[in-house]
């Protein structure tokens, strides 16, 4: 399996991350994405130097890194903050701009702010032609987030041809088919468990499993039946179990072809690394 997601720089983990990757070793998770975006600018970098740290160390999953900058900070995104960002994109272990996109839950940053941090880093990461991950959490009962970010996609990123991923999929049915359109992955995380998550599950039903990635969001949305606990990339496996029910497959053909959807999205980038890495 292949934990698509997960934040390896929290403060969370800082006491226990080794074990906690060997936890992930043992559970058959063999690369992780460790997402770029820290505690906010200042510390995008961090994704990056924990994938070096633990690079080849036998026992723990490969790490690869992405950066970019999270919409609650894009308050924060100066000159500085970008300029961060295309340097951290140009390092061979980092595959992917992100996660980036509109949150109009918290409003942490004004959307106006948002949308045109958005934009900038959009125009980054198709300078530096890498993949974006997308985060999106409309304000409630409302899919306005959604559709901005859509109508952003469309008109900015498709052209590029680059695609990208919808990372913790929440949105609607339509939503992932516009963004399957033009060259985007849907990814399933750990509140796909969730009693009350019946529309993420039957989007999880409805998304062909050649276009799905799973993943855990940890250390936030742990899964049944470890809800309420600090999440970890072992429990991916528990997000496999429920798509694999959901399609009448073994849990074990799910890890194996999303883990194989990751490897064939991010091949030019993950040559490109090995090529450099081993210079």
């Amino acid at each position: 399996m292949i934990d698509s997601h997960c934040h390896l720089d929290s403060p969370r983990y800082d006491e226990d991350r080794a074990a906690l990757l060997e936890r992930a070793w043992a559970a058959g998770v063999r690369e992780i994405l460790s997402i770029g975006i820290g505690e906010g600018p200042d510390t995008m970098h961090r994704a990056l130097e924990i994938s070096r740290e633990y690079a080849g160390r036998a026992g723990v999953p490969w790490i690869w890194a992405s950066a970019g900058v999270h919409p609650h900070e894009a308050r924060l995104a100066d000159e500085t903050a970008l300029a961060k960002l295309d340097n951290l994109l140009q390092e061979p272990e980092v595959l992917a701009c992100g996660e980036i996109g509109l949150d109009y839950f918290y409003d942490h940053s004004p959307r106006d702010e948002q949308k045109t941090v958005f934009a900038r880093q959009m125009e980054i990461a198709a300078g530096r032609r890498k993949p974006i991950i997308i985060h999106c959490r409309p304000s409630e009962n409302s899919t306005d987030a959604w559709d901005d970010t859509l109508a952003m996609l469309k008109t900015q990123w498709a052209p590029t041809g680059l695609g990208g991923i919808l990372h913790c999929f929440t949105g609607e049915q339509r939503h992932a088919e516009e963004a399957m359109e033009i060259g985007f992955l849907i990814s399933f995380a750990g509140n796909i468990t969730f009693p009350r998550a019946q529309a993420i599950r039957d989007a999880a039903a409805a998304v062909p499993l050649q276009q799905m990635l799973i993943e855990t969001d940890a250390p936030f949305l742990a899964p049944v039946p470890n809800r309420g606990k600090r999440n970890e990339p072992a429990w991916v496996k528990e997000v496999a179990v429920t798509i694999a029910g959901l399609r009448g497959l073994e849990p074990g053909e799910v890890g194996e072809r999303t883990a194989a959807n990751f490897g064939a999205f991010f091949r030019a980038e993950i040559s490109a690394s090995r090529h450099d890495l081993h210079r």
